[in-house]
């Protein structure tokens, strides 16, 4: 009893093992924009991250600095705000036209 178990317990190993190995189809267009628009969002999001954590550095610095009569702290740098996201989506029916205006144009024949 306990071999069958442990055949079948194989068998459906294998079987499921093989059904995982399936090749994923190609990611369509769309999916492709959305993963390119998550990427620029994330990147986004870690120069306002960066941006935050300056400024609460700057907060740090100047409460130091007006709690401390001999504070030396040198100068920090000046945050840069990355403002608001922006993602310019990708027109598809301008792709062609761009192509086709980048095309040079034919020579004209000289007798």
């Amino acid at each position: 009893m306990k071999y069958a178990l442990n055949c079948m317990t194989l068998l459906l190993a294998v079987l499921f093992a093989a059904g995982v190995q399936a090749k994923l189809p190609a990611p369509s267009d769309e999916a492709k924009a959305k993963a390119a628009e998550a990427t620029a969002k994330s990147g986004w999001a870690g120069k306002v991250d960066g941006y935050l954590l300056c400024k609460a550095q700057d907060r740090t610095v100047a409460h130091y600095k007006k709690t401390k009569a001999d504070a030396k702290v040198a100068a920090t740098a000046v945050c840069a705000d990355p403002g608001p996201f922006v993602y310019p989506p990708v027109a598809a029916t301008s792709a062609p036209a761009a192509v086709a205006a980048a095309a040079p144009a034919p020579a004209a024949k000289k007798p």
